[in-house]
C-alpha cells in the first residue's frame, strides 16, 4: 500500500497565485459572456418574461442540453456529493441512481408540460396549476413552495464557490472577521447578480457551454491522473474501506465502503425521493420551457444520462480524497477542491477551481430567474397587481432575482456549511409536496383542488417539523434530512414520507369532497393542449407576450 500523500490544511499554504490567476481569468471571461448574452438571440420586444425569464422559448437540442446540464449538475454535484462520499462512504452514492431514475420519469410528463405551457403562455408551474384546477390558492402554495425550496439550493451553490475560494487561500483565515472572510464570496455574488439582472436566462445558457466543457475536461483528467498518482483504484478502495471502518467520536464507524443492511432504507428513499423532486424545482422547469419544441425535451431525456456517468466519476473522488489523506480541517466540503490543490499542478488546479466556481454560478443564475418568474407571475400579478403589463412584469422579475440571492446568502451565513448536501435535501422535502398538483394535473383532473391544497399543507408541516427535529454534531435543528418512518421503524428520507402522507390525504379528501359535490374549479385546458407541438394551432416558434391563462398564438 502506498503512503498517503501529505497535505497541508486548507488555506494554510497561503494564496496559490498561479491557480488564483487562472481562476480569475476564467471568471472574468464568463462575466463578460454573461453581460454580452443580453444581445444573443435577442428579440425586438425583449421587455417581457418570455424573453428575460425563458430566453424567448427558442433553444434547440444542444443549447437545451447544455442549459439543463448546467442547471441540474450544480455545486451539489461537484462539491456536496463527493464530500458526502468522503465523509460517510457509500451513502453519498445515492445521487447516482437517482439521476438514472429521473430521466424515464421526466420523459413521461415534461413533453406534456411543455405543450400545455406553450399553448397557453404559461411561464411557471404555478401558472399551469392555476389554469388546470382554477385555484389561485393552490397556485400560490406551489409558488411559495418553489421560492422556499430554491433558497437553500442557491445557498449550496454559494457554498461551492466559497469552498474553492477557501482552498485558494482567500478565506481570510480562521480569525478574520466575517466581512473579510466572506468578501470574495460577496464579490462573486454581486457579479452573478449583475449579469443575471442584465441578461436573464440567456446568460447562464451561454456560460453553460464553458462550464460543461471545463467540467468534462477536469473529470476526464482527474479520473485517470489521480488514481495513477495514488497507486490505482485497488489501493484507493482499500484505504477508503479501512478509514471508513474506523470509529469516530460517537463510537460508531465513520461510514461504509458498501451500503450495509441498516442503511438501505435511507439509501433507497433518498434516491427515489430525490428523483421525484428534481424536476419539481422551478429552475428545472424554467430550463425545460425555454426549449423550442417538445421533441427537444424528448431528445434531451435520452442524452442527459451522459451527465450521470460524470456524476459517478465525481463521487469516486471522495474515496480518492480519503486515500490521499486530504486535510479538510473538519469541513468535508473542502475535500475535492483541496484534493485538486494537492494533486494537480497549480495551473490545472486553477482550471479545476474555475470549473467548480462556474459550475455553481450557472445554476445559481437559473434558480434566481426561476424564483423571480414565480413571484412575478403568481404573487405579484395574481394578487398584488392583476393588470400588470409585460414591461412591469419584466422589471419586477429582475428586481426579485436580486432579492432571492440575498435570501440564499442568508442561508449561507446562518446555517452549518460543513454538511452542505443538507441544503439541497431540505429543499427537496418541500418541493416534493408540489408533485401531486403538477404531475397529477398533467394526466388527470380527478384530484380536487381543495384536497390537493390540504395534502400539500400536511406534507409541508410534517416535513418541516421532522427536519427541524433532526440534530447533527454541529447543528441542533435541520441537521439532516432522514428520520424514522412512522409505522416501519426504519430510517428514511423525510421528503418521501411527507409525500406519501400528502398523497394519502389528497386521495381521501378528493373522494369526500366529490361526494359532497364541492365546486371543483374551472379547467381552462383541453386534452389536445397536452400533445400539441410546434406548428400546431396556437403553438408558434415565437410566442407573443401573453397573459397566462389565455391561449397564446390565437
Amino acid at each position: 500500500m502506498t503512503t498517503p500523500v501529505t497535505t497541508l490544511a486548507a488555506g494554510s499554504q497561503g494564496v496559490d497565485g498561479v491557480a488564483l490567476t487562472v481562476f480569475v481569468l476564467f471568471f472574468l471571461a464568463v462575466t463578460v459572456m454573461g453581460f454580452l448574452a443580453a444581445r444573443w438571440r435577442r428579440a425586438e420586444q425583449s421587455a417581457n418574461l418570455d424573453e428575460w425569464g425563458l430566453g424567448g422559448r427558442s433553444f434547440g437540442t444542444w443549447i437545451t442540453w447544455f442549459l439543463l446540464g448546467g442547471d441540474l449538475y450544480t455545486a451539489y454535484t461537484f462539491v456536496a456529493v463527493p464530500a458526502a462520499v468522503y465523509a460517510a462512504g457509500a451513502s453519498g452514492f445515492f445521487a447516482v441512481p437517482y439521476t438514472i431514475l429521473v430521466y424515464p420519469l421526466i420523459f413521461t410528463f415534461l413533453p406534456r408540460l411543455w405543450s400545455v405551457s406553450h399553448r397557453h403562455g404559461y411561464v411557471t408551474t404555478s401558472d399551469f396549476v392555476r389554469g388546470r384546477f382554477g385555484s389561485k390558492g393552490l397556485s400560490l402554495a406551489v409558488a411559495l413552495t418553489g421560492l422556499l425550496a430554491t433558497m437553500p439550493y442557491i445557498a449550496l451553490q454559494l457554498v461551492g464557490i466559497q469552498a474553492v475560494l477557501d482552498v485558494m487561500g482567500l478565506g481570510g483565515g480562521e480569525h478574520a472577521n466575517w466581512f473579510v472572510k466572506d468578501l470574495p464570496l460577496l464579490i462573486a455574488f454581486a457579479v452573478l447578480a449583475a449579469y443575471t439582472y442584465s441578461s436573464g436566462l440567456r446568460a447562464p445558457a451561454l456560460i453553460a457551454f464553458v462550464k460543461d466543457g471545463l467540467i468534462y475536461l477536469v473529470i476526464a483528467v482527474a479520473i485517470i491522473y489521480i488514481p495513477i498518482k495514488l497507486g490505482g483504484f485497488g489501493e484507493i478502495f482499500h484505504s477508503a474501506g479501512t478509514a471508513l471502518a474506523q470509529h469516530g467520536p460517537t463510537g460508531k464507524p465513520r461510514g461504509e465502503l458498501a451500503s450495509g443492511p441498516n442503511a438501505q432504507w435511507a439509501y433507497a428513499t433518498l434516491a427515489l425521493g430525490s428523483a421525484l423532486a428534481l424536476f419539481m424545482y422551478p429552475h428545472s422547469i424554467t430550463a425545460t420551457l425555454s426549449s423550442r419544441s417538445r421533441n427537444v425535451i424528448r431528445r434531451n431525456t435520452t442524452i442527459l444520462p451522459l451527465y450521470s456517468l460524470m456524476l459517478g466519476f465525481l463521487a469516486l473522488l471522495g474515496f480518492m480524497a480519503i486515500k490521499a489523506g486530504t486535510d479538510t480541517h473538519g469541513n468535508a466540503q473542502l475535500a475535492i477542491p483541496q484534493l485538486f490543490e494537492d494533486m494537480f499542478p497549480s495551473w490545472f488546479a486553477g482550471v479545476a477551481f474555475a470549473a467548480i466556481g462556474i459550475g455553481a454560478l450557472v445554476p445559481a443564475a437559473i434558480m434566481s430567474i426561476a424564483a423571480a418568474n414565480l413571484f412575478t407571475r403568481n404573487v405579484y400579478k395574481d394578487f398584488l397587481k392583476p393588470g400588470a403589463t409585460p414591461e412591469q412584469e419584466h422589471k419586477v422579475a429582475k428586481l426579485v432575482s436580486l432579492l432571492v440571492k440575498v435570501g440564499a446568502l442568508a442561508f449561507v451565513l446562518t446555517m452549518d456549511k460543513t454538511v452542505a448536501i443538507n441544503f439541497q435535501l431540505l429543499g427537496g422535502i418541500w418541493i416534493l409536496q408540489t408533485m401531486p398538483a403538477l404531475v397529477g394535473g398533467l394526466f388527470t383532473r380527478w384530484f380536487h383542488r381543495w384536497a390537493l391544497l390540504a395534502g400539500w399543507a400536511v406534507g409541508m408541516v410534517y416535513g418541516t417539523l421532522a427536519a427541524y427535529g433532526v440534530a447533527s454534531p454541529t447543528q441542533k435543528h435541520f441537521g439532516g434530512s432522514s428520520a424514522e418512518i412512522p409505522g416501519l421503524g426504519q430510517i428514511g428520507y423525510i421528503g418521501l414520507t411527507a409525500f406519501v402522507l400528502n398523497v394519502l390525504v389528497t386521495v381521501v379528501l378528493t373522494v369526500v369532497l366529490k361526494a359532497l359535490k364541492a365546486p371543483g374549479g374551472v379547467d381552462e385546458t383541453s386534452p389536445g393542449d397536452y400533445t400539441a407541438d410546434l406548428g400546431d394551432e396556437g403553438v408558434t416558434a415565437d410566442l407573443p407576450p401573453a397573459t397566462a391563462g389565455a391561449p397564446a398564438g390565437h
